[in-house]
């Protein structure tokens, strides 16, 4: 049986009183003292806005690669310089990039391997260089203070960051070597499979047809060396270009969040090289940092029926094989210039062109489904990235205007240009094993 406890007329009248006086205040609020919010900013007052974001962020590019002039050709802009120089760091408000020491892929042999070491030498010594011949505009940082410390005084911070461990030369203990020389960004993988992790996109060989087989595991046994390592180093782990079951692995293994430092979403664009819902959510998980890249064969949604056949015929007609991890796979396989350019540019056709706000859907799926804290920025510039509206660091603002269009705040803002990275930094430099006496 349900007791009602009695209540006098006297607080009953009280009661209505209060709930007509509380009614009242809710129903004029709105239209007295909020109604100047409701109305949809401007585009005016929308870039206003984004300036505002940009100036107060740590405009942070998570992955941008050097450029050696054997390969300038391929990827500087239309300008010849480099799609991160110092002026155009400067002109778009980056605070701190990224500089990979990535190597390609190579023969598994002693030979190989020193020639990857060689390259990655030869990178490192001309990011010193950049450095060196730029001091009122660029210093390289080693640590998130660093960071912050050179972006306030008014340069950006080159952070230094490793790629593929063919230049480890099959020895773990070379990446204590790469955190001396200022290294804090690791990531096992490029193209190809090599003896530490498998890549998303195997080495393919023209004779047979054949693809490199994947692991199961993903990680070898230096491989999983080498995770511990990073994490006793204080360095970020990263797994770009990783294949699935070596990205799940690493997340499994390492004890620090890790990030993807130019990956984009498999569900939207359907590239191997794009991360999957589970590792998406794993990263999330675990409190990693997934940075979206303005690359046009990583963004498009490619699935169509139209964009198949169109990617198909721009294959066949190359002579490349129709299975492909991406549409522009194997390009570098075409020996004669003129037929390469030819191909990259049907597969530019069928594709259709990219934009800022194609790049912004990533970004959103990524927050929806684990959060504003899982999400930055890694441009991949130097290295075929590049899309409409944002083809440099000059062009950086287009980002945080698309981002204020889409409704994120200005925190979220912060969190996505650079705040979430550095939490990452921060928490492997916490982790760093202790020196030994």
């Amino acid at each position: 049986m349900i007791r009602f406890t009695p209540v006098s007329r006297r607080t009953v009248g009280r009661l209505c009183a209060s709930f007509a006086l509380t009614a009242a205040l809710l129903a004029c609020s709105p239209a007295e003292t909020t109604s100047q919010e409701q109305t949809p900013p401007t585009e005016a007052e929308r870039i206003e806005r984004a300036r505002a974001a940009h100036e107060q962020s740590l405009v942070l590019d998570a992955h941008a690669d050097v450029v050696l002039p054997s390969t300038a050709a391929n990827f500087l802009s239309a300008d010849g310089t480099s799609r991160v120089a110092p002026a155009k760091l400067k002109a778009g408000g980056v605070g701190a990039v990224v500089m990979a020491i990535a190597v390609g892929p190579g023969p598994r042999t002693p030979e190989g391997d020193a020639e990857a070491r060689a390259e990655a030498d030869e990178k490192l010594a001309a990011i010193r260089t950049l450095a060196a011949e730029h001091p009122d505009e660029v210093a390289i940082a080693t640590s998130a203070d660093e960071i912050e410390a050179v972006r306030e005084s008014g340069k950006t911070a080159l952070i230094l960051g490793f790629q593929n461990a063919r230049a480890l030369q099959g020895d773990v203990a070379s990446l204590d070597a790469f955190y001396e020389a200022g290294v804090r960004v690791f990531a096992l993988n490029h193209l190809a499979h090599n003896d530490f992790s498998d890549s998303s996109r195997p080495f393919h060989d023209p004779a047979t047809g054949l693809y490199e087989p994947d692991s199961p595991e993903g990680l070898s046994v230096l491989g999983l060396a080498a995770v511990d390592r990073i994490n006793a180093l204080g360095g970020v782990v990263d797994v770009s270009q990783a294949s699935k079951a070596s990205t799940l692995a690493t997340i499994a293994r390492s004890k620090t969040p890790v990030i993807a430092s130019h990956s984009n979403v498999r569900a939207i664009s359907d590239a191997t090289r794009n991360l999957s819902d589970e590792e998406i959510d794993r990263i999330g998980e675990t409190g990693g940092v997934i940075h979206v890249a303005p690359f046009a064969a990583y963004l498009i949604n490619f699935s169509t029926p139209e964009k198949l056949d169109a990617i198909a015929k721009a294959r066949s007609a190359a002579g490349l094989p129709a299975a492909y991890s991406y549409p522009y796979e194997l390009y570098w396989e075409l020996p004669d210039p003129a037929a390469r350019e030819t191909f990259t540019t049907a597969i530019r056709e069928a594709l259709g062109p990219a934009t800022v706000d194609l790049m912004i859907d990533h970004i959103d799926y990524i927050v929806k489904r684990i959060g504003v804290d899982h999400v930055g920025i890694g441009t991949d510039f130097n290295h075929g990235s590049g899309i409409d509206g944002y083809q440099d660091a000059s062009e950086s603002l287009a980002v945080t205007i698309g981002l204020v269009r889409r409704g994120y705040s200005q925190d979220d803002i912060r969190k996505i240009w650079g705040g979430n990275f550095l939490r990452v930094l921060r928490a492997a430099e916490r982790a760093k094993a202790p020196s030994p006496p």
